[in-house]
């Protein structure tokens, strides 16, 4: 087996970990940020709203830089800025200081995992695309946990300081480890794609948007990345610790587990998504309903729900990173290789653009709740959460109505499940089915 394949993945893949340990660094720190820049939620949730809103608003322009200059520059550049976006927030006492560390933090996130993912197709046989796709999504959130667990016990000990710069530490370490073992592709090490001109650009943006499937792929990823999003970046520790009543510590297991359901999850919907791609949608539709169901068991039970319950939320919530990474094999499937890195972008456009509408309504439903000051109780939590249904229900609208125009504009004709299953039995022999989608 050849060892350089995995070696310039596993670069790339420790920059997307370390990209994930930045972005969610926020949320672990919520309350202590609270405490430090004195605010409510309504402006806790500023940081992460701004942070999204740049790794959204950067994601098509991510997407044309990436097919022109190739990963290594813009992984390099990503780790470097997030660098300096954490130290920043290790010395700053204002919020015009959090707020610019948090745009940092965004945009170097925005360069790292698009241009991670361009690397696998350039290395890797097509076969293996989807399942090490998942391997990217899934994998990188290792940051989660080092977020949730090493770095919550540095601030709750060491202190705010120390435990920002022991993140933009860990930035500086991978940027190195990106310079020495990332390769753009098998021939080149930085691999330039062609001159890039106005009208370049807006026809390559054009061609994705245009394609039904690109805009699919998009949906698909808007509603099952950003309850989890939501969750992990912003509110799910406050909403844990102080509407749940649970420890800091029993929080950091459950933000754990979510992260370990979504490892686990991910090579299993990564081979369903090779072996039946006239059924990914479908797949996308069964991780919102898991969702959205553990979130209304969880606001319908009386008062506080029981550990048992949150352990089933956050297992569901776990499968929306995993079934986030769909999108982009519908991406993947509707787009010519020199466009792929634009149609990525636009997909990846669709679960933080969710995330960042999210979370600011929770903070504001927060804070009209409770004038703008943090004693929250489980109610309050219970109302602000529910908007998340309303998110749900505009995306999964957005799935049915693009996957009917892809099928129509492709020709695709999906068969019945039983007819599917008759087939492998033997039963059948219909070959006239196309499997693109």
């Amino acid at each position: 087996m050849h060892l350089r394949p995995w070696a310039v993945w596993a670069a790339g893949l420790a920059a997307y970990v370390v990209a994930v340990l930045h972005r969610s660094s926020i949320g672990v720190a919520g309350l202590d940020a609270q405490e430090r820049f004195g605010v409510g939620a309504g402006a806790l949730a500023v940081f992460a709203v701004v942070q999204l809103l740049v790794y959204a608003g950067l994601q098509i322009p991510v997407g044309l830089l990436l097919d022109r200059f190739g990963s290594l520059r813009l992984v390099l550049s990503g780790a470097l800025v997030m660098a300096a976006g954490q130290t920043l927030m290790a010395f700053t006492d204002g919020l015009s200081g959090a707020i610019t560390a948090r745009v940092l933090v965004g945009a170097g996130d925005a360069m790292t995992f698009i241009s991670v993912l361009r690397l696998v197709p350039h290395w890797f046989p097509a076969r293996r695309v989807p399942v090490l796709t998942q391997l990217t999504g899934i994998m990188g959130q290792i940051g989660q946990v080092l977020s949730a667990v090493p770095l919550a016990a540095v601030l709750a000990g060491a202190g705010w300081t120390t435990g920002f710069l022991g993140a933009a530490g860990a930035g500086l370490f991978v940027a190195v480890a990106v310079l020495i073992a990332l390769r753009d592709t098998p021939e080149r090490r930085i691999n330039s794609g062609g001159a890039m001109s106005w009208q370049r650009l807006g026809t390559d943006l054009g061609s994705s948007w245009r394609h039904p499937g690109t805009r699919l792929g998009l949906w698909a990823h808007f509603t099952t990345q950003f309850t989890g999003t939501v969750f992990a970046l912003m509110w799910g520790v406050p909403f844990l610790i102080a509407g749940e009543g649970l420890s800091r510590a029993t929080a950091g297991v459950l933000l754990t587990v979510f992260v370990v359901t979504g490892m686990a999850a991910g090579p299993v919907l990564g081979l369903l998504t090779q072996r039946h791609p006239l059924r990914r949608s479908q797949l996308v539709l069964g991780i919102v309903a898991a969702n959205m169901g553990a979130w209304a068991l969880v606001i319908a039970w009386p008062g506080r729900a029981p550990l048992p319950v949150l352990v089933l939320l956050v297992v569901a919530l776990g499968l929306g990173g995993p079934g986030s990474m769909i999108g982009f094999d519908f991406a993947r499937s509707f787009n010519p290789p020199s466009r792929l890195g634009t149609a990525t972008g636009v997909v990846n456009v669709g679960g933080f653009v969710a995330s960042l509408i999210t979370i600011q309504l929770i903070g504001l439903i927060l804070d009209a709740r409770t004038g703008g000051g943090n004693d929250y109780h489980i109610d309050d939590f219970k109302v602000a959460m529910s908007v998340q249904f309303l998110v749900a229900a505009v995306g999964v609208a957005g799935i049915l109505r693009t996957r009917r125009l892809a099928r129509r504009r492709e020709g695709i004709v999906v068969p019945p499940l039983w007819t599917v299953l008759a087939e492998r039995r033997g039963l059948t022999a219909d070959r006239g089915v196309k499997a693109k989608s």
